[in-house]
């Protein structure tokens, strides 16, 4: 065959030397080549395609007799070409036509000579002596599909064609290897695509006797037997079932197809059978049964057989139809199974209800009768199948089942309009089936999309009427809320559909809207307002869109039920504006909505971020991208995000940098709309010409503006937030407003003309992203202390940005190596990163020396021979040697795992070559040094290298490896000193350990992975099979030798893509090696050593785990079957009679690891039809004497429950206890499970009747509790069709009488889960009957039980038809007369509890009579004076009182005897103000509450019991913050004022000392705010406000607990809040120093690392600033933390005018600014530790707050001659000051003169300390400046003007070095100075 580049390079030659064409061929043919030269050295398919497309173009403007006067020879070389890129693009069938594309237009001009040239491509493979390969098959199958040519050539040649297959698939078959990989799928496509694309001349061959062909009937046999099991891939068998299928089709008649069809059928038998196929004859023997063959062969006939053939009928039968006597009974037996190919099934199963449909008016003329008649056997099976499978747990099983119901009801309608009959009486039963079905079962609702369209939307909202509610319901649980969504736009679109079209035609859109009103807007608004966070997004995601696309007015009635200052309503309010503008793209942003501006502002000032983010999506969207932003949108945008730039939220910054970026693309195209008019019209309409360039300008100002607040917002100084929302904007920036092209992306490439835009911003100096002091602002983030600023810097570094020039390039080569060899693990993933980004930028720049630098730190010869990967190689040995020869000094200064992890990522980088031999020589080099280092790590972990290196060596435990390490540590050090703490040495030698068999697991798994890969596509791989048995005892031994759970986790990442590339190699052997691994294990499992392998470490499981999970889904999974039952088999062994409880049993073995298998996400379907044998397996074991085992057995159980009962139903925290599978559901997928539970049911039930003993032998059935368990979890309110879910009912009744609390609480919730909702009355009336109307002697248990269920019923039943609370009279009344129960005459606490708990179940129905008897009872009970110690009486109390609190005059009696309660009784009374708070909405009750709580505090506070001091002072809190403010100032007027100081001063002396522990001093701090805001003015009270601050400001620092620095900012928010009464300011008895403590406290707060904290205090800026507008406090907007920080700071300045100490508050949020002290310490020798404690306040920003405090600073500037005090404090600072910012700023300029990057450049950069000097300096100096130019007195202090340009000149070579000032600092140090 021709060379690609030889044909390539001819024909350039041809082309330059062609004289007779003309200059525009050889130019057009010229590019042409460039572009098919390109596509070949592109490795991104879509960058093949692209350059390919483009080559089309080109080609396509040359005409076909421009082509014809070319040279004949010259026309040759160019259609050789074509074919030899033919053949390179064979995987990419894309590509492959594209180039046939190019084919095809130059056939027109000669076709024979294209035909002629892809004869001869061809003709290798198919005269060939050779056995068809893979690489001839794939040329086969791309040139039958997709040449037109190549088509031809095989059509003519089919003879030998089929001989070659034939003869290739006996020799296919019988090799293992070939068989089970890619080459027997493509020989099936083959066959396929010849039997669909030669039909004709394949049918002469089959079907006429005379022309049989042996080579056929060979092909078929081939296919049978792949069809019948001996191939084991899913996707073969199913295609080899087509292509047979496709054979039949080629029938010439309907008898012929028919037969072949029939006898093809026969698949199902379980015995040898022929299959006759025309005048072919082939034997079939089952190999495998496992429904495959069915599926594959029912599949192809309903693919591919016509209609005339499925309608056939059987030749002795007539009245049988192969559709449906044929194929339909098999396809049911096939959805009755439950195998692996259940999802399969119901594939085919739809792809059989579509041929129906198809065939049905051919079936009317065959039978005159309908089909689906109603309550026919057909339409009973197929309901049968739907209704049974619709909630299976199989994924993709319930989506067949909604196509399957659709077409039914589709098959059912054309039958009743061909015949005339109704439907009403078939969709009415099906819609009251669905009614029955829970609203958290999903079934429920795609059966329900399916019906509406044809029972009317409105029939069913009438009929349904809960829909709307249960919709609701679905929308704050995230599995059911997209189907939720899609069956409301059924239901609006149904109705808006039959509106229109019905007898009122005349609707206008208001009456339309006013419709869908009725039933809808109700549910948005709850929904939207809702406190629920997933309602909220799930409705403002899914319902808002869909609500306006069909009814766009829809927004005017909602919004006038908004209220902005109603909780909830500002986030829907937002919400429902962005939604609006989005679908419809309607400006919202009139002048004349001044409204909607307010609201607007409130909504982006918001503190709650979902507000923010809808405020945000509003300003951002708009339908079309081309409209520009306008000039307040662009205004707004600049003051949001700066605010925005901090938030915790990961969500909030994503949805954030999509929005921004949404804007971003907006201001592009609209500038570029613009720059392209302005250029076509050559301004001649000057008006447009003007708003063009203003918009233009507009647009690239804002860009350069957030590049700047980017690249400002990367320095170490910045928290984590910060920096990831810069990079996450600067990525936007850079992807919307750059021309770089990006391959692998479909989407987001730049425009084609983003040049001109470009070229417009950089003629005025801006967008200059990639100059050298920006792309140093990157490098700086490469050694950030987190992995995702590390790696998204990195990102956009090689992404984007230009070569590193070459002296930041040294140093940084001289930095990673030595970050390399850090011991920290965080500094040696710097050191990789760095590496990872200096090869991807030297790789750009084509060198053939990757690394340069000096010899010291690179050998530059080995790296110019084995390039960086070599280097790194080198680099690693010599790390392993130095380990070898001293492990502590390794341990500190050659880790070996920063190299590892360096090797990790430069890998993909980096490309190999089969036909290097140096890449030969390295991997082995590799491999064995991995070996090494292993065996070395390990050794030193057992203490013996010796023993570790012997296969039956037992991994060390915890003891003995830190033994191991301490032996190691006194062997290295001089001193034998003991140390009770581990120190450093000791984290030295795990770390280096534990982290690098960790990276050596990762980093091996990646090297098989892209070595094998790559093999693929070559005919040489770089691995042997001994490399791959070294790389497999490697794992083998860090996954059963090590304990450390982060090393075998960080293993099983690399050995799982170790497995996967194995298992998918064509070599056997290779494939055979996990296999073999596996067996070991299972091996190690059955016979395990003396110590634990699984319960502390789990490596031996997660070894099994990882070979099973890469086994192909699409295949039989032999090894994870085998694993299943080995470990069965193994966890079933009886234990030995002498067995050892110190040591691991095999079956304990087993168990962990079918826990190990059933939690893996891999295996989530596959361990289902595997759940029924381990469930039982795991309750049986429950009774082993082992308690290990029984420990094993649990967590086992645990884990196959969350499996096979899916998703929960509620998607709150704490929410409902059912999952989403019915009963019916779960024991249908699960049937084996039926009888075994039922009969231990039994069983504990039948213990309870008889004797005591035998009643408490079921104490010992350990198996019971897990059972009920199991049951509770299943979705009740299911009805039970079959009637098996009744045999449980009589079994969870009689365990009512269980001895066991927990078991009779389960039984309970058991009971409702199983009973079907038809039977819920019956049920309660069999329970109450039992109840005892008189005091008789009872059993406890039983009636505590007995209780319990009768309650569990109510509630549900209850909850799912409120009407059902009438009709429960006769339980009414059974109840009333036991209210003994009640009474001191029941002796049980429990059992009065429980019957308390049913009667508030019927409080609504229940008589007065009864009610005032009941409460006089239990009023008269609580109150008695001596109460004796009872179990259950602290329950009993809180049900009393809650029942009592219910009812406002049986609370008021009961708060009003606190004082006289017994104390036990006080505390059940405060902790129901803790529970109860739903009752404390009564301001009246809450006023008893608290004058009852204030009047006993003195009490309490002299209680013993922290705990409960703390609680009582957390009722008080309750009751004194919810009251309003009049309530609140008047109630402490009733105690005495000395009683209140006295209680002051208790509270203040335990905050002073510290006494009582967090929660109880946090309480006594707000309590003591609360009663100190209460208080009357006078001096005592700012002498106690004094006390207060102090409090709070020892409080507020960061080493003090959470807990208290939120009990500061909420006490700042009530006593704060009095103090800042403006006014009163100028009461004498005010003190402006205590405003200005309590504002500092409220500065320091809102700074503090808690979001919680940060937030309250925020909220008591947020009273304030209303406070101050006179607003009420009923209407208060909590605004922003980043808000409420210059807030904060203009009020220090406005209102509380306390100079020196508004001044002193200021100035103590600069950072240092002493530049020389801190170049003094960083250039000190450290030593470096292993771990760094890091700030106690990470979220803290020096400089920003800074850049936050400068305005203020210059503003008190301009009022110094206000105040002299003033003047005084501003004359001291600068006095004080100005010699060390002088300092300051020489010492920065010299630091600046170095004309190169230095390594101590890079190392202040990294500083961040160096970050917050600099900006503190600058800050400090532009204040001096700024108060020189001001007062005159000020001016001997230095030169100011030379000053000022030493100032801007730092800051311009800061920016250019790295470091880019907050745009609020170069802005005050630009401007000019006042003269």
């Amino acid at each position: 065959m021709w060379s690609f580049e030889s044909l390539l390079t001819a024909l350039g030659d041809c082309v330059t030397a062609e004289e007779q064409t003309s200059d525009h061929v050889r130019q057009t043919l010229s590019l042409f080549l460039h572009k098919v030269s390109e596509s070949s050295s592109c490795r991104v398919k879509r960058s093949k395609e692209r350059c390919l497309d483009e080559a089309i173009q080109l080609l396509k403007q040359l005409s076909h007799s421009q082509l014809r006067g070319l040279q004949d020879k010259h026309l040759l070389v160019l259609v050789r070409l074509l074919l030899s890129k033919q053949l390179q693009m064979v995987n990419i069938s894309t590509a492959f036509r594209k180039v046939d594309q190019m084919l095809l237009y130059i056939a027109k001009v000669d076709h024979q000579l294209v035909y002629r040239e892809t004869l001869y491509c061809l003709d290798s493979i198919l005269h060939s002596d050779q056995i068809l390969s893979l690489e001839d098959l794939q040329r086969v199958c791309v040139f039958l599909e997709d040449s037109a040519a190549g088509r031809e050539v095989l059509r003519e040649s089919l003879a030998s064609l089929l001989n070659k297959v034939s003869e290739m698939f006996p020799v296919l078959l019988q090799q293992e290897s070939l068989r089970d990989g890619p080459m027997c799928y493509i020989a099936v496509k083959v066959c396929l695509q010849m039997f669909q694309l030669l039909s004709s001349r394949v049918a002469l061959l089959v079907w006429d006797p005379d022309h049989r062909d042996p080579a056929v009937q060979s092909i078929l046999q081939a296919l049978m037997d792949i069809i019948l099991g001996q191939c084991c891939s899913r996707d073969a068998r199913l295609l080899a079932g087509t292509a047979v299928s496709m054979l039949v089709s080629t029938a010439p008649d309907t008898g012929a197809g028919g037969a072949a069809a029939w006898s093809l059928l026969q698949v199902s038998h379980a015995e040898p059978w022929l299959l006759s196929v025309g005048a072919l004859r082939v034997q079939c023997d089952p190999t495998e049964k496992d429904g495959v063959e069915q599926l594959a062969v029912s599949r192809g006939l309903l693919t591919c057989c016509p209609p005339h053939i499925l309608l056939s009928s059987q030749q002795h039968n007539n009245q049988a139809c192969l559709l449906l006597t044929g194929l339909f009974p098999l396809l049911c037996a096939l959805c009755e199974k439950k195998q692996n190919v259940h999802c399969l099934a119901f594939e085919v199963l739809t792809l059989w209800m579509k041929k129906v449909k198809e065939c049905l008016p051919d079936f009317w003329r065959m039978k005159s009768v309908g089909l689906m008649a109603d309550n026919g056997s057909l339409q009973q099976q197929l309901l049968h199948i739907i209704w049974t499978n619709a909630e299976s747990p199989v994924e993709g099983v319930s989506e067949h089942v909604r196509s399957a119901f659709l077409l039914l009801l589709d098959v059912h309608e054309m039958d009743c309009n061909q015949f005339g009959d109704t439907q009403d009486g078939f969709h009415e039963n099906l819609l009251q089936r669905i009614m029955m079905l829970s609203w958290e079962s999903k079934a429920k609702y795609r059966l329900l999309f399916v019906l509406v369209p044809h029972l009317g939307a409105h029939r069913v909202l009438d009929q349904y009427t809960e829909t709307p509610t249960h919709l609701l319901h679905c929308f704050s649980t995230n599995h059911l809320s997209p189907c939720a969504a899609e069956l409301y736009k059924c239901f609006i679109q149904q109705q808006r559909r039959e509106l229109c079209e019905g007898p009122h035609t005349s609707y206008s859109e208001l009456d339309l809207t006013n419709e869908w009103a009725r039933y809808w807007k109700s549910v948005l608004h709850k929904a939207l307002t809702s406190n629920v966070a997933l309602l909220q997004n799930n409705s403002s995601t899914y319902l808002l869109p869909i609500t306006f696309q069909v009814f766009p007015t829809a927004m005017d009635l909602l919004l006038t039920s908004l209220d902005p200052c109603v909780p909830g309503s500002l986030h829907a309010w937002a919400c429902i504006l962005s939604s609006y503008r989005a679908v419809t793209g309607c400006s919202l942003f009139a002048p004349q909505v001044d409204t909607i501006r307010r609201t607007f502002q409130l909504a982006l000032m918001s503190a709650d971020d979902k507000v923010r983010l809808a405020a945000l999506n509003l300003l951002c969207c708009s339908p079309k991208t081309k409209e520009p932003p306008t000039t307040e949108e662009i205004e707004t945008m600049r003051s949001f995000i700066p605010q925005n730039m901090n938030c915790e939220s990961s969500p909030f910054r994503q949805h954030f940098q999509a929005g921004v970026k949404k804007f971003l693309v907006r201001i592009r195209d609209g500038c570029l709309t613009h720059i392209r008019e302005w250029k076509t019209k050559r301004r001649e309409d000057e008006v447009l010409s003007e708003k063009g360039q203003e918009t233009v300008k507009q647009g690239t100002e804002f860009v350069e503006w957030l590049s700047q607040l980017s690249f400002s917002s990367l320095t170490p100084g910045h928290n984590y937030q910060r920096k990831k929302t810069a990079l996450l904007l600067l990525s936007a920036v850079l992807e919307t407003c750059t021309d770089t092209w990006s391959p692998d992306r479909k989407k987001g490439q730049p425009p084609a003309n983003i040049s001109s835009l470009i070229n417009f911003a950089k003629q005025r100096g801006q967008w200059d992203f990639f100059c050298r002091g920006k792309q140093l602002v990157l490098i700086t983030m490469l050694e950030d202390s987190t992995n995702e600023i590390r790696d998204l810097s990195a990102g956009l570094l090689v992404r984007f940005f230009p070569t590193i020039p070459e002296d930041v390039s040294n140093v940084l080569h001289a930095r990673s190596k030595k970050l390399l060899c850090s011991p920290r693990v965080q500094d040696a993933q710097m050191g990789a990163i760095m590496t990872k980004v200096l090869l991807q930028k030297s790789q750009e720049q084509k060198e053939n020396v990757v690394l340069k630098c000096e010899s010291s730190v690179w050998d530059q010869d080995k790296t110019k021979a084995f390039g960086v990967i070599g280097a790194l190689v080198k680099e690693l040995e010599e790390h392993y040697l130095m380990a070898k020869a001293d492990m502590m000094l390794a341990a500190r200064t050659k880790p070996i795992h920063g190299v590892l992890s360096a090797l990790q990522r430069c890998l993909p980088v980096t490309s190999y070559s089969a036909h290097s031999p140096l890449d030969q020589s390295l991997l082995s080099e590799m491999l064995l040094l991995l070996e090494n280092i292993s065996q070395l790590l390990l050794g030193v972990l057992y203490g013996d290298r010796d023993t570790c290196s012997t296969d039956m060596a037992a991994p060390p435990s915890f003891c003995e490896m830190g033994n191991a390490i301490s032996s190691l540590i006194n062997e290295e050090s001089a001193d034998g000193d003991e140390c009770v703490l581990l120190s450093e040495e000791h984290s030295l030698v795990l770390t280096c350990c534990w982290v690098s068999l960790k990276e050596i697991g990762i980093f091996l798994g990646f090297v098989v992975e892209k070595i094998l890969i790559g093999s693929k596509q070559s005919t040489k791989c770089l691995l042997t099979k001994e490399d791959l048995l070294r790389a497999s005892e490697v794992f083998k031994n860090i996954l059963l030798r090590c304990r450390h759970w982060g090393s075998i986790e960080g293993c099983c990442i690399g050995f799982t893509k170790f497995c996967a590339s194995l298992l998918s190699c064509s070599d056997p052997e290779i494939r055979n090696i996990p296999a073999q691994m596996l067996k070991q294990g299972l091996q190690v499992i059955q016979c395990p050593p003396s110590t634990s392998v699984t319960r502390r470490a789990a490596g031996l499981p997660m070894l099994i785990l990882c070979v099973v999970s890469a086994e192909e889904a699409s295949k039989a999974r032999p090894l994870f079957a085998h694993s299943i039952q080995t470990l069965l088999k193994t966890a079933r062994m009886p234990l030995n009679e002498n067995w050892d409880q110190t040591l691991d049993l095999p079956q304990v073995c087993a168990v962990h690891t079918l826990q190990t298998l059933v939690r893996g996400s891999a295996l989530g379907v596959a361990i289902l039809q595997f759940a029924p044998d381990v469930s039982v397996l795991s309750l049986t074991l429950l009774s082993s004497p082992c308690w290990a085992m029984r420990n094993a057995a649990l967590q086992l159980y645990s884990s196959l429950c969350s499996r096979m009962l899916g998703q929960r139903s509620s998607g709150e925290e704490g929410g409902s206890a059912q999952h989403a599978m019915s009963p019916a559901a779960f024991f249908f997928h699960y049937a084996a499970l039926h009888s075994f539970l039922l009969a231990e049911l039994r069983e504990a039930a039948e213990d309870l009747g008889g004797s005591s003993t035998e009643a408490m032998s079921h104490l010992g059935r350990p198996s019971l509790y897990p059972i009920l368990t199991l049951l509770a979890q299943l979705q009740p309110g299911v009805e039970d069709s079959t009637g098996t879910l009744s045999d449980f009912l009589p079994s969870l009744l009689q365990l009512a009488a269980s001895p066991v609390f927990s078991v009779r609480v389960m039984a309970s919730k058991a009971l409702v889960a199983i009973a079907p909702p038809s039977q819920y009355m019956s049920i309660l009336l069999q329970l109450c009957a039992q109840l005892p109307v008189q005091e008789e002697r009872c059993f406890h248990n039983r009636l505590h039980g007995l209780l319990l269920q009768i309650r569990a019923v109510l509630e549900r039943a209850v909850s799912s038809n409120r009407s059902a609370v009438e009709d429960l009279s006769e339980v009414l009344s059974r109840v009333q007369a036991s209210l003994w129960l009640a009474s001191e005459a029941q002796r049980c606490p429990l059992v009065r509890a429980a019957y308390l708990q049913v009667v508030v179940c019927l409080r609504s129905v229940c008589c007065q009579t009864f009610l005032l008897k009941l409460s006089e009872t239990l009023m008269l009970d609580l109150l008695k004076p001596n109460i004796s110690f009872q179990i259950g009486l602290s329950s009993f109390h809180q049900q009393a009182i809650g029942f009592l609190c219910a009812d406002s005059q049986w609370a008021y009696k009961m708060w009003n005897s606190f004082s006289a309660a017994h104390p036990d009784l006080r505390l059940s009374m405060v902790s129901w103000v803790l529970d109860g708070k739903s009752e404390l909405k009564k301001n009246d009750l809450r006023e008893v509450i608290q004058r009852a709580l204030e009047s006993n505090l003195r009490e309490a506070l002299l209680c013993y019991s922290v705990a409960d001091r703390t609680t009582y002072l957390s009722a008080l809190i309750e009751v004194m913050t919810g009251a309003d403010s009049a309530s609140s100032h008047c109630l402490f007027r009733v105690s005495s004022l000395d009683e209140a100081d006295l209680v002051l001063d208790m509270l203040f002396q335990d905050l002073e000392v510290q006494r009582g522990g967090p929660e109880f001093l946090s309480q006594s701090l707000i309590v003591a705010s609360l009663l100190l805001s209460q208080r009357p003015d006078s001096r005592l009270k700012m002498a106690q406000y004094q006390r207060l601050c102090s409090v709070m400001e020892q409080q507020r620092v960061s080493d003090s607990p959470e807990v208290l620095r939120m009990a500061c900012a909420e006490a700042l928010c009530v006593a704060g809040l009095s103090l800042m009464d403006f006014h009163n300011l100028r009461d004498d008895s005010y003190q402006p120093s205590v405003i200005t403590r309590m504002i500092d406290t409220g500065l320091f707060l809102l700074q503090d690392q808690s979001q919680e904290v940060r937030t309250k205090a925020a909220c008591f800026t947020s009273l304030i600033h209303h406070r101050r507008r006179g607003e009420s406090q009923d209407r208060v907007y909590l605004m922003h933390v980043n808000q409420a920080l210059p807030t904060l700071m203009g009020l220090l300045l406005e209102e509380c005018w306390d100079p020196k100490g508004s001044l002193e508050v200021l100035l103590r949020y600069l950072p240092p600014s002493d530049l020389r002290a801190l170049l003094k310490e960083a250039s000190a020798v450290r030593c470096s530790s292993l771990y760094e404690q890091d700030e106690a306040n990470v979220f803290a920003e020096p400089s920003a707050m800074a850049t936050l405090v400068l305005p203020h600073l210059l503003q008190m500037v301009e009022k110094y001659s206000q105040s002299s005090d003033l003047t005084q404090s501003l004359n001291t600072w600068a006095e004080l000051s100005v010699s060390g910012l002088m300092d300051g700023i020489s010492v920065c300029q010299r630091l600046l003169s170095a004309e190169t990057f230095t390594p101590t450049w890079l190392t202040l950069l990294t500083d961040p300390r160096f970050h917050s000097t600099v900006c503190s300096l600058i800050t400090k100096t532009a204040f001096l400046l700024r108060l020189m130019s001001t007062w005159d007195e000020s001016k001997h202090l230095c030169d100011r003007v030379s000053t000022h340009t030493a100032l801007q000149e730092v800051c311009v070579l800061l920016s250019e070095r790295g470091v880019h000032c907050p745009s609020a600092l170069t802005a005050a140090v630009s401007a000019e100075l006042p003269q």
